[in-house]
């Protein structure tokens, strides 16, 4: 029972920073003038609230819920999706594209502490790993683009 209220803790803290990215992600794309980039970010927004469906199913399974279809207050100690707003004030993609890579890497160290326990996870150990794979890809795809638009500016 000990290693179930751990799992609905985690999962709960996942979904939270999925939904956090979600919500950054959106908040990147109205900010945007780069059509290129809005695409891309209402991409993630949608693998995030997708990532989160999945988590919750298994949430389920455990007798947990989230309701929560924002970031919580784990995610929000966590989250440095914060910094976008920042960003968002300045509507330099460089800048916004650079807040976002600070919240993946936010949401990469969740989903690392998560997998550092498969004995706990071992029924979604697999869902975990490939949510934070698909979270390290669009990490290096956002740094690539700041590359390149800090390349482009210099």
């Amino acid at each position: 029972m000990e290693n179930n209220k751990e799992i609905i803790s985690d999962l709960k803290g996942l979904v939270n920073i999925l939904n956090d990215g979600k919500e950054g992600y959106e908040s990147a794309s109205e900010t945007t003038d780069s059509t290129e980039l809005k695409s891309l970010f209402q991409n993630f927004a949608s693998q995030r609230a997708e990532y989160a469906q999945e988590l919750k199913a298994h949430l389920a399974r455990h007798g947990g819920d989230s309701e929560n279809e924002s970031g919580g207050v784990l995610g929000a100690l966590h989250r440095t999706w914060i910094d976008i707003k920042q960003a968002f004030t300045s509507k330099e993609d460089a800048a916004i594209l650079g807040a976002i890579e600070t919240g993946e890497k936010a949401a990469i160290e969740k989903f690392d502490q998560a997998l550092e326990h498969p004995e706990i996870h071992a029924d979604h150990t697999e869902l975990l790993q490939r949510q934070r794979t698909g979270i390290r890809e669009a990490l290096s795809e956002i740094e690539t683009y700041r590359h390149r638009l800090e390349n482009i500016n210099d």
